[in-house]
């Protein structure tokens, strides 16, 4: 597994959705209090080229609100004082004595200072709510980070990388998932998705992930591994819950696939690409899933993508992200962690938009060939001693 100063671990700091940078937040208060600024000078030139009657000062009102969706408190209150001084200054330089003032004057005035007032009110809301919104963020991210552990950049014969794009800005966690080890029986993965979201969806996956990590050590049939992880789900599970997975075994350059309603892998050799469809569909985990294995020879140079249905279901205006036709441009070349970053970069660009689900990604590369080429449960009868 890789440590702290692997690369793959900053990529396990994107797996949740984050808000704004600080960078971004500060550019945008800049620019709104140089906005209600400017306007504010803009009204002050134009009262004092109007003549000898106030003209404009209910306009004073607006610079405060420009301020606040973006800006400190503690700005947009600058801001609502020296509207509200303008005001003031302007009202009593053409009136001094405020019994000589029009009550349209005096009411344009308490104008100002409500909306100065209204103004700091919303900053001051913006901002309570933003800080809760970065602590609810924070705390999904450790949750999350929790469940998804680093993987790679080399596990067994594999080259390996993973990456979680989330679809929301919000604080909202999900269940997708996804695991690469090094097993007695060869290297074993997983990738799977969770019915739902939220920390149920969390919960649950953590459950598969903790059951995967102990069995895949245990078993040696990897049909054996997916019966324990669906009692693990049943167990685990509402009446309703699922989790979609694949599940992948290389051993010796042979490469067993076993899929439970899980989009399927994507092989890329030589510069074409395959999915690697099963032969018989088999229902997700919780539905007590019977896979037939999908068994082929892997080269030296393959990459497998391995992703959740969020991938296969992104689109722009009703047509699909087109990963086939363009898989081969983003992810064929370079190193895997970079690929998949390409991968996510070409797709928040097709959208345009929010995803319309979470995407766990793995990117695996076959670095090459050792001696035994069987299969796990081939092997767990050639170990078998004789009576």
């Amino acid at each position: 597994m890789g440590g702290i100063d692997d690369p793959t671990y900053a990529q396990a700091h994107q797996m949740t959705a984050k808000t704004r940078t600080p960078g971004r937040v500060r550019a945008d208060a800049r620019t709104s209090v140089g906005a209600a600024v400017a306007l504010l000078l803009v009204i002050i030139v134009a009262e004092s080229a109007a003549g000898d009657e106030p003209q404009v000062v209910s306009m004073l009102v607006i610079p405060p609100f420009i301020a606040a969706p973006f800006a400190q408190w503690r700005s947009v209150a600058g801001i609502g004082a020296a509207c509200l001084v303008a005001a003031i200054g302007t009202v009593f330089y053409v009136y001094p004595e405020a019994s000589a003032a029009p009550i349209s004057m005096l009411v344009d005035l308490a104008a100002v200072l409500l909306a100065a007032g209204t103004a700091v009110t919303v900053s001051l809301v913006r901002q309570r709510q933003h800080s809760r919104l970065s602590a609810l963020s924070r705390l999904a991210s450790v949750a999350q980070q929790a469940v998804l552990r680093p993987i790679g950049p080399v596990v067994g014969q594999l080259k390996v990388a993973g990456r979680y794009v989330s679809a929301s800005d919000q604080a909202d966690i999900g269940g997708d998932l996804y695991e690469a080890i090094e097993t007695p029986y060869g290297t074993r993965l997983v990738i799977g998705d969770v019915r739902g979201k939220g920390l149920p969806a969390v919960r649950l996956a953590s459950t598969v992930l903790g059951s995967f990590r102990h069995v895949a050590y245990e078993r040696a049939d990897l049909r054996t591994v997916v019966s324990d992880l669906d009692r693990a789900v049943a167990r685990g599970a509402g009446y309703e819950d699922f989790v979609t997975a694949a599940f992948l075994e290389e051993r010796g350059g042979t490469l067993t696939i076993l899929n439970c309603g899980h989009p399927p892998p994507l092989l890329l050799r030589r510069g074409e690409l395959e999915l690697l469809d099963p032969a018989t569909a088999a229902p997700p985990l919780g539905f007590m899933p019977v896979p037939k294995p999908l068994t082929m020879r892997l080269e030296p140079g393959d990459r497998l993508l391995l992703y959740t249905d969020g991938l296969a279901e992104a689109r722009r205006d009703g047509v699909f992200f087109p990963i086939q036709e363009r898989a081969w441009g983003l992810l064929g070349h370079g190193s895997i962690a970079d690929a998949l970053a390409s991968l996510e970069s070409a797709l928040r660009s097709w959208v345009g938009g929010p995803l319309g689900d979470d995407i766990a990604l793995m990117l695996v590369e076959y670095i090459g060939p050792d001696d035994d080429t069987a299969t796990s449960w081939q092997a767990d009868e050639d170990d078998t001693p004789e009576p």
